[in-house]
């Protein structure tokens, strides 16, 4: 049987999970930070969300976060899985589940410095967003 070359495009890479939420208010607006300065890819708009704790699943990951950077509540079964983003960094490969949140309670507000707009995802495009995130639009456009 014949072998192929390893593809140097897929080099090993340490895979980073992330889990993100898109806040979706009754008007249809999707909540976006921005990254603050001194973080990387400060300015950039994101999807709240973070880092998946040893032993957390990214339900949990997104409850934590939105509670810890917004302020705001919510409960697993008001997670509902959209999609998910799949990226190449220079220095890791990020895999990151996007999930959509139409409740919670409290109301959002930036508690680590990043700046806080509500979007309709058709404008979403205008801002700029790390690449992980950027392909994620189209899904919430489509969706919403």
């Amino acid at each position: 049987m014949p072998t192929t070359a390893p593809d140097p495009t897929i080099a090993a890479a340490p895979v980073l999970l992330v889990a993100a939420c898109a806040l979706v208010d009754i008007d249809g607006r999707v909540l976006l930070t921005e990254r603050p300065p001194g973080k990387a890819m400060a300015g950039l708009w994101e999807f709240p969300g973070g880092k998946v704790e040893p032993g957390e699943t990214p339900e949990a990951t997104v409850i934590r976060e939105l509670h810890e950077e917004l302020g705001i509540d919510t409960h697993a079964s008001c997670l509902a899985p959209l999609t998910f983003a799949s990226h190449r960094y220079e220095r890791f490969h990020l895999l990151m589940p996007l999930f959509v949140c139409r409740v919670w309670q409290g109301t959002p507000a930036a508690r680590e410095g990043q700046r806080l707009r509500w979007v309709r995802p058709r404008d979403m495009a205008e801002l700029p967003m790390p690449p992980a995130d950027r392909p994620l639009v189209a899904f919430l456009r489509d969706f919403l």
